[in-house]
Order: C-alpha cells, then sequence, then structure tokens
C-alpha cells in the first residue's frame, strides 16, 4: 500500500471560502469532520513491538470475529470510525471468545478500510494507547486482530453511541440533554483529557464530540485515539508534528506551527464545549456566511456578555441558571483564548465543571 502525501494547512480565516486543500473529508457521521491524510505504513517489526507492550489485549483470529458480526452484515453496523468500520458483536464474558451473535458481552469493532490509505499508523496508535492505558473516562480495548492485511480493533460497547447525535440531530428519536446531562458529559470528557496530560504525559489531538461515547449512565468516554501523540517532557514546550485534525477544532498556533501541546487540547476542548451549549456544529457551511464557523460567530456574543444567550441553544428551555449560563460561557471563551498561554489547564476545567455541575440541583439530572 502506498503513502498519502499532505502538505501544510492555511489558517482558519481562509475556511471561511474554502475547504482547505490537504483535507480529505470524512465520510462518517461526523459531517463536519475532515481528516488529514495518514503517513506511510509502518513496518511489523514496530507493529509487534507496540503489541508486546500491551500484553492484556486478547488477540482475535479473523474468521471468529467474522462469525460474530454474522460476516459485518449490515444490521450490526454501528457508525463509521476515523479510520475504518464499526460493527457490533459479542463474546463470552469470562473467555473473552468470540460468541454467537446476539449471545454473550455485546462488543464493538472497527474493521480497517483497506480501501483508503488512512488507518495503519492510527490502528498501531490506538494499540499503543488505549492497550496500556486504563481510566473509566476512557474507552477500553478488549483486543485486536491481525492477520494478513486484516486490521481490527474490540472495544467495549457504549450502548448511547457518540455525544454529536445527542446536541446536532433534530430528531423525536433522540434525547434531548439537558442543561445538568450536558454538565455532566463535559466534565467526564474533561477528567479524561487531564488524565491524559497530567498522568500519562499524551495528547489528544483530535478531540470532537463524534469521539466522546456515553454510557448507559451518560458517562463520557473518549475514544479513537488514532492521532493521540506523546507530550513534551523534560523541560521540552512542544512536540513538533505534521497538522493533523479535524477542521474547525484545531488550536490557530497548532495549525500556523505544528507546535503540539497539551493547550491544543484545551482549544478542541473549547470548541466542543462551546457545540454542547449552543447546539450548532463547529463547521456548518449550511449555514449563513457569518454564522458557519461557531468560533467566529460566537465570540463576539462570548465577549460582550450582553447577548450571550443567542448562542445557548434554545431547546434546553430554561432548565439551568443564568448565573450558571454565564460561567459555561466564560470558561469556554477561556479555553478558545488565541493565546495558549491564557487558557485553563485540564484541571482547572475539571473543578470549573465540577462547580457547574454541582450547582445544578446538587447534581440530580433532569431530562
Amino acid at each position: 500500500m502506498g503513502s498519502c502525501l499532505c502538505s501544510g494547512i492555511k489558517s482558519q480565516a481562509a475556511l471561511r471560502k474554502e475547504v482547505n486543500p490537504v483535507f480529505a473529508r470524512n465520510s462518517g457521521n461526523d459531517r463536519s469532520s475532515v481528516k488529514v491524510l495518514s503517513l506511510a505504513v509502518p513496518p511489523d517489526p514496530h507493529i509487534k513491538g507496540e503489541i508486546l507492550q500491551s500484553p492484556n489485549l486478547k488477540m482475535f483470529c479473523y474468521s471468529e470475529l467474522k462469525r460474530a458480526t454474522r460476516d459485518f452484515s449490515r444490521g450490526y453496523f454501528l457508525g463509521e470510525g476515523n479510520f475504518g468500520f464499526v460493527f457490533k458483536a459479542w463474546i463470552n464474558e469470562h473467555s473473552l471468545e468470540a460468541a454467537i451473535p446476539e449471545t454473550g458481552m455485546p462488543v464493538a469493532v472497527k474493521k480497517l478500510n483497506q480501501k483508503g490509505c488512512q488507518g495503519q499508523q492510527e490502528w498501531l496508535a490506538e494499540i499503543k494507547y488505549l492497550g496500556q492505558l486504563c481510566h473509566p473516562n476512557l474507552v477500553k480495548l478488549i483486543g485486536y486482530c491481525l492477520e494478513d492485511d486484516q486490521r481490527l480493533l474490540i472495544y467495549e460497547f457504549i450502548p448511547k453511541g457518540s455525544l454529536e447525535k445527542y446536541i446536532f440531530e433534530r430528531s423525536s428519536r433522540i434525547q434531548l440533554l439537558s442543561w445538568n446531562l450536558r454538565m455532566k458529559v463535559a466534565l467526564g470528557a474533561a477528567k479524561g483529557l487531564k488524565f491524559l496530560h497530567d498522568e500519562v504525559h499524551v495528547i489528544y489531538r483530535d478531540f470532537k464530540a463524534s469521539d466522546i461515547l456515553l454510557d448507559g449512565n451518560y458517562n463520557a468516554k473518549l475514544s479513537d485515539f488514532g492521532l493521540a501523540r506523546d507530550g513534551p517532557i523534560d523541560g521540552e514546550t512542544h512536540v513538533s508534528t505534521r497538522v493533523l485534525g479535524s477542521e474547525g477544532y484545531a488550536a490557530p498556533e497548532y495549525i500556523a506551527t505544528g507546535h503540539l501541546t497539551p493547550k491544543n487540547d484545551v482549544y478542541s476542548f473549547g470548541v466542543v464545549f462551546l457545540e454542547m451549549l449552543s447546539g450548532r456544529r463547529a463547521i456548518n457551511k449550511t449555514r449563513l456566511s457569518g454564522e458557519q464557523i461557531l468560533v467566529e460567530w460566537a465570540k463576539p456574543y462570548l465577549i460582550s456578555r450582553r447577548n450571550v444567550f443567542r448562542v445557548l441553544d434554545a431547546r434546553m428551555e430554561g432548565h439551568y441558571t443564568i448565573g450558571a449560563v454565564r460561567k459555561a460561557f466564560d470558561l469556554a471563551l477561556l479555553c478558545l483564548s488565541t493565546e495558549p498561554k491564557l487558557r485553563p489547564n485540564m484541571e482547572e476545567v475539571v473543578k470549573a465543571l465540577e462547580q457547574l455541575y454541582d450547582s445544578n440541583d446538587n447534581g440530580v439530572l433532569q431530562g
């Protein structure tokens, strides 16, 4: 398989006029998401080395995964991830062996899209990070399949799916998230990022609503670690990388320089938090020209504070306090500061969200 090439990225302002030419559109559920093409396929010794560092992962045969998904049946199709298609399957809860469909413990199986040049690096990164990390707000990786040219990953099944459908879809079939549920989800996602930054020095790099999964109790779990990177250590100020990520979420200094720091994740969190507060996508080219880029449209209202409620998702119908709304938008604005040093770290974000969540009916969920 040949490698894919990409060049530098234009400024955020250029997004008003055109889709960035170095991006390739992601055909998954996140319609505003734009993924950058991957690097070359890593050599097999590298792959085996990463797998050996994750000894708790279960190795599955392709044939048993094929049976567990009824040959990757359309009826078990869950969606499309950053580098492949995701299907529901079942395994034995104790032995972790693949089971007959509809029996045992449900899992999610992500199958690498072999027709694209994306995926090999991302597949390996998922094993490197999720195969070794454990946290309540990270999705659990159970195992993998590495057989001939097949690359698959097996995760715990998260029943409610991704956050994006709960804040963007207008459907009677989708439960509207109340204010307090949105604060709970934001807090869980922030705790996941805080763990990555403070405990294991990892930068997520591609934080967006479609990568936040919700369990049956609306606990947030971060998924899709394909673009994650080890962060700066031992006095380093940043990591220099190719600019990879999704349109509308990357911090301006990262786009301009390729310098990756934890503050890039903080900016991306600010974009997602603003999406949660407003019910609008980061990029929506179907809106009027002045409203297509959420951050640029919303910032003047957030700065003036007089018209902050013009940004708020009206579907929540008053299940909040005015003070909580202002504090939430103030937090989003801080995270979206143009200067990285003015942004809070994720520990400070978590503390602010804990106060916001506790201030609403003492944490009693509405909706």
